[in-house]
């Protein structure tokens, strides 16, 4: 058998992915990296008037405002801690594939570390959250279970339209109002 024809029928390994891992309280949740656009220090936000209260509030990025919600709010109602390792993780968010990709800012408790394992690893987990459309499937390891949070649902509908609102609020006509 030629060399060529060995690396053509090798098995190949599983395909890895990259996930960044974090927390909320003591569970262990994680993004896919490809989702990620940078993670940040924690930053003084600008907050949003009328907004839920898991909307943490919109800053200055690169010449856009972006808003940022704290994902431990949203999940169990109970702001993140203040942390060393709690970050300002932007996100790549796209509520769907007809959508144009935009930064959508998550506070994250503990977001420190990566895993590289296979997506298949994540398994349902057999409930039917549809208030938390976002919580994916899980994975088991060694420290217990992990959950893939799917940034693609994080926004429902009414949200969305506060957070990105379309077409795009024009900052110059609101500054020529009296």
């Amino acid at each position: 058998m030629s060399e060529l024809t060995a690396k053509r029928t090798a098995v190949k390994p599983a395909a890895q992915s990259l996930f960044l891992v974090f927390r909320i309280g003591s569970e262990r949740y994680a993004l896919q990296a490809v989702e990620v656009a940078e993670v940040l220090p924690r930053l003084p936000l600008k907050p949003i008037p009328r907004a839920p209260d898991w909307v943490a509030g919109v800053f200055a990025y690169r010449g856009a405002v972006v808003p940022v919600i704290d994902l431990s709010a949203l999940t169990f109602g109970q702001p993140a801690q203040a942390r060393t390792s709690t970050r300002l993780v932007l996100v790549n968010y796209r509520a769907d594939q007809t959508a144009p990709v935009q930064l959508l800012g998550l506070i994250l408790e503990q977001a420190t570390d990566t895993l590289r394992c296979n997506p298949a690893d994540f398994q349902p987990y057999g409930l039917d959250n549809r208030q938390a459309l976002y919580l994916g499937p899980v994975r088991e390891d060694a420290q217990g279970l992990l959950q893939w949070v799917r940034v693609a649902d994080l926004l429902d509908d009414q949200v969305r339209v506060l957070l990105f609102p379309s077409p795009p609020m024009n900052l110059t006509l609101l500054e020529e109002r009296p």
